[in-house]
């Protein structure tokens, strides 16, 4: 891992909701006085990738392949439980080739948080449509409308096991801010989907058209009872859907009642929590000496 400064040369486009995104995570690693040696940034590729690489000072990014930033950042949580880590990607990097990871990053409900980039467009690659834009929509780069349906973020994470799913918007930075906040600091898997305007490519979803539409979501998203579930699921969803008139941000759904991945692992291994991977020896005395390979030792005996 490296620390990247804030102060690389940053070239994303004039008006890039990324720089909105960027400011909110400014905001909260002063507010919140993080442990830098704990906190880890991971991305993708796409433009969202780059944002580790604009962090604040100290801050260790891990710039990954597209559509695996959720993999590698697995691999940092379950490796070292104590470590925090935060994830950004893009729509397209999330939905399309990383659809897997984060379909199944929901299902084990690990302690981490996404943050998706959403503007609607492979931004990078020269504003092809995402898996979130809306069929029959063209934007400028696109020779005919978009053809496939889109996928909602909120509907998708909800059916998966998130158990925090928000929506933010890029240039409301303090309601953003607040926003990643939460998912920080919530047990379990958090998503936050932040409608980011790209001025480049996406001619419909721009600034202005967002700044008509959004408003605060009014409903009570907290899971007290498991017996709620359903109730709450359904009353998420059925919000999502809310979009050409109007458009609710805010936290849709929050259950902390359901156990962690590294609560599940803790049922097979104990001492996880106190000798997880990350503090042990790979080997000793030539023989591996990992709590990996003692799980699979006792599974053969059994």
């Amino acid at each position: 891992m490296e620390e990247h400064n804030a102060t690389e040369f940053n070239d994303w486009c004039i008006g890039c909701g990324d720089f909105g995104i960027l400011r909110s995570e400014e905001l909260l690693t002063d507010e919140l006085k993080l442990d830098y040696k704990n906190f880890v940034v991971v991305s993708g590729i796409g433009c969202s990738g780059k944002t580790p690489h604009f962090f604040p000072n100290k801050i260790s990014g891990i710039h990954t392949l597209h559509g695996r930033a959720l993999a590698f950042a697995t691999g940092i949580k379950l490796s070292n439980p104590s470590m925090e880590v935060l994830v950004q990607a893009g729509d397209g990097d999330t939905f399309g080739i990383g659809a897997g990871h984060f379909v199944n990053a929901g299902r084990r409900n690990i302690n981490m948080a996404l943050l998706v980039h959403d503007n609607g467009v492979y931004g990078l690659t020269k504003g092809q449509a995402s898996p979130t834009l809306h069929r029959g929509e063209k934007t400028k780069s696109l020779p005919k409308p978009n053809i496939n349906d889109s996928i909602n973020p909120i509907a998708l994470a909800l059916s998966v096991g998130y158990t925090f799913v928000a929506r933010g918007f890029a240039y409301d930075v303090n309601g953003t801010k607040e926003l990643i906040k939460k998912a920080i600091m919530h047990k379990g898997m958090a998503l936050v989907d932040i409608l980011q305007p790209c001025p480049s490519y996406n001619d419909i979803n721009t600034n202005e058209w967002y700044r008509k539409r959004v408003y605060n979501l009014d409903i009570d998203p907290v899971v007290k009872s498991m017996d709620e579930v359903p109730q709450k699921i359904n009353a998420a969803i059925s919000r999502s859907y809310e979009w050409e008139e109007k458009i609710p941000l805010g936290v849709f759904y929050q259950n902390e009642l359901v156990p962690t991945f590294e609560e599940r692992l803790k049922e097979n291994i104990p001492d996880y929590d106190v000798n997880y991977p990350a503090i042990q020896k790979i080997e000793e005395q030539g023989e591996a000496n990992t709590v990996y390979e003692k799980l699979l030792q006792a599974r053969k005996v059994a």
